[in-house]
C-alpha cells in the first residue's frame, strides 16, 4: 500500500508548511476496509467497499496503543505491528477482496480514505470465511 489519497496529501502539505493547520485533527483510531474494486480511493470515493452486511465491518488497527499500529518509519516507508483479522462472513458471501484502505472513521459510508493498495492476492471471502493481515504484512510507503 503506497498511494496517500488527494485528501491525506493536501492535509499533510498544510501541516508541514503550517497552512490551515487548524483544520486537521489527527484522528484517535484507524480502521482498515476491504474494497471488492478501486472505485476512485484516490479521490476518497466509497464506492466498492464490501456492503455492510453479513458480519463486515471496518476493523480498528490502533487496539495495541501501548506499541501502536505501526512501526517506526524508515526509509519513508512503516509496517504494521500487529495482525488484523476481519470476522468471519456471517449470512453470505463479502465478494472478491481486491483492495484494502485506511480509514478515519469506523462506520461503513463515512469517513476519508488516508491511504489505499491493491491486495497481492484477491481474496473471495464466503460465508464462513474470515480476511486477515498478519503483522508486518501491511506496509505503507511515501516516494
Amino acid at each position: 500500500m503506497s498511494a496517500a489519497s488527494n485528501y491525506l496529501e493536501n492535509e499533510l502539505l498544510d501541516h508541514v508548511l503550517g497552512e490551515n493547520t487548524k483544520n486537521f485533527t489527527p484522528p484517535s483510531n484507524l480502521y482498515l476496509g476491504l474494497w471488492t474494486a478501486d472505485n476512485g480511493l484516490e479521490g476518497g470515493t466509497l464506492t466498492g467497499e464490501v456492503a455492510n452486511a453479513n458480519g463486515y465491518a471496518r476493523q480498528n488497527i490502533n487496539v495495541d496503543s501501548s506499541s501502536g499500529a505501526f512501526d517506526n518509519a524508515a526509509s519513508a516507508s512503516t509496517s504494521n505491528t500487529q495482525t488484523i483479522t476481519f470476522p468471519a462472513a456471517s449470512g453470505g458471501n463479502w465478494g472478491t477482496i481486491t483492495h484494502i484502505a485506511i480509514m478515519d472513521a469506523a462506520a461503513h459510508g463515512t469517513g476519508n480514505v488516508l491511504f489505499h493498495g491493491a491486495v497481492t492476492t484477491s481474496k473471495t471471502i464466503e460465508d464462513g470465511d474470515t480476511f486477515q493481515v498478519s503483522a508486518g504484512n501491511l506496509t505503507i510507503t511515501l516516494d
